[in-house]
């Protein structure tokens, strides 16, 4: 049975949040080599281009800024990137190809100026290789096959390049990253989801897989900035092992099982640093601490505090404080000597949950920071 035809992606046609999608860097550097190879082979100066999307249903159709022939039996085109209404630094950006048949039989996919070179391992990517993700790798092997229909392959170098794409890169994480010479191209499905969650989500996966690149001992999870200090002073933890995960704690705890599995590792330590606002959360099994996913703490903390025996109206202060930094200063002021323990069963019934999820880590511990930065528990011990 056939597969059934591809039909158009519009994007024209809002997000559900209303704002308008656009087309990835994996998306524009496909069409690129797609318009550079029908030149090249078909002598056929596009103005557009239909590109297959990873997803089976779509194409998307590509306007091409220029292409044109080269010394040396190449093709260059030239594709404008287009974020829709997302705050993309590449945004605007002219993403081009260069394509040249090699003779191998094979593909093989190079960096031009302006697209980086990835040397750190832990990325999907190996060291040593031009910054291309697989999927988008991927859509430019459909794109020569394409265009090929079954021709003989003489196999074809592939440059990708972005214009000023090394000043582009100094906004963007890829210098942390461990990339360098210019931006990464990027995309699961070929489209820009304006302020997704799943690209926020996709750059935590990107850290994890390179704080755990080198299979460490140990590495850091923060919320927030809040714990960071904790990871470099006292935990000795460089800049590249501490993530900051934001509020997807289960999420987040998944890519390091996922990641340890893939590479059949386990990793001794993860820490897990920052305010009872936001990790306390856990005790309620709240996996996503987004406010609006998620009640306040409070609750959470108060029920602790009862069945560690402190008296009905502290619990009762506790369950009705405004914050959980409330919490944190009525402890302090009515516990005495106490609060520090309290704060210490609290981070470990934490960890002992998140400890479920990572079957594949040895130990999570957790640490409990005020908002400005004092040690509520285990960590005041650790600091002295």
């Amino acid at each position: 049975m056939n597969a059934p035809a591809r039909r158009p992606y519009d994007l024209a046609t809002p997000a559900p949040n209303g704002l308008r999608r656009g087309r990835t860097t994996g998306s524009c550097a496909t069409a690129a080599v797609k318009a550079a190879l029908l030149l090249l082979l078909r002598d056929v100066r596009a103005s557009e281009v239909d590109i297959s999307l990873p997803d089976p249903a779509f194409y998307l159709t590509v306007p091409v800024q220029a292409v044109g022939l080269l010394d040396g039996g190449a093709a260059r085109a030239e594709v404008l990137k287009y974020a829709g209404d997302d705050p993309d630094n590449t945004d605007g950006a002219t993403i081009f190809a260069t394509v040249t048949p090699n003779g191998s039989g094979e593909l093989r996919f190079l960096a031009a100026a302006g697209v980086g070179t990835v040397t750190l391992p832990g990325l999907r990517i190996p060291p040593g290789e031009a910054a291309i993700n697989p999927v988008p790798r991927e859509m430019m092997r459909r794109a020569v096959a394409e265009v090929l229909a079954g021709a003989p392959d003489p196999g074809f170098d592939l440059a990708i390049g972005c214009v000023d794409g090394e000043k582009i890169a100094r906004r963007t994480f890829n210098p942390m990253l461990g990339i360098v010479g210019g931006i990464s191209i990027l995309g699961t499905s070929g489209i820009v989801e304006p302020m997704s969650l799943a690209a926020w989500m996709a750059s935590i996966e990107i850290y994890i897989r390179v704080a755990l690149g080198e299979l460490p001992d140990a590495i850091a999870f923060t919320p927030g900035k809040i714990g960071r200090g904790h990871a470099a002073q006292v935990l000795g933890l460089p800049g590249t092992r501490v993530v900051q995960i934001a509020n997807f704690v289960g999420t987040s705890l998944d890519y390091v099982e996922a990641t340890l599995q893939e590479r059949q590792a386990r990793l001794g330590t993860l820490w897990v640093l920052g305010h009872p606002g936001k990790i306390a959360k856990l005790l309620d099994g709240v996996w996503d601490t987004h406010s609006g996913k998620s009640g306040m703490a409070m609750g959470g903390v108060a029920a602790v505090a009862a069945e560690s025996g402190f008296p009905a109206a502290l619990v009762t202060r506790i369950g009705a404080a405004n914050t959980v930094e409330n919490a944190v200063q009525i402890m302090a002021n009515d516990a005495g000597d106490r609060a520090r323990a309290f704060w210490s069963e609290i981070e470990q019934r934490v960890a002992a949950r998140m400890q479920t999820r990572v079957p594949s880590v040895d130990r999570v511990a957790v640490r409990l920071f005020s908002m400005d930065g004092t040690p509520l528990g285990e960590a005041a011990g650790e600091a002295a």
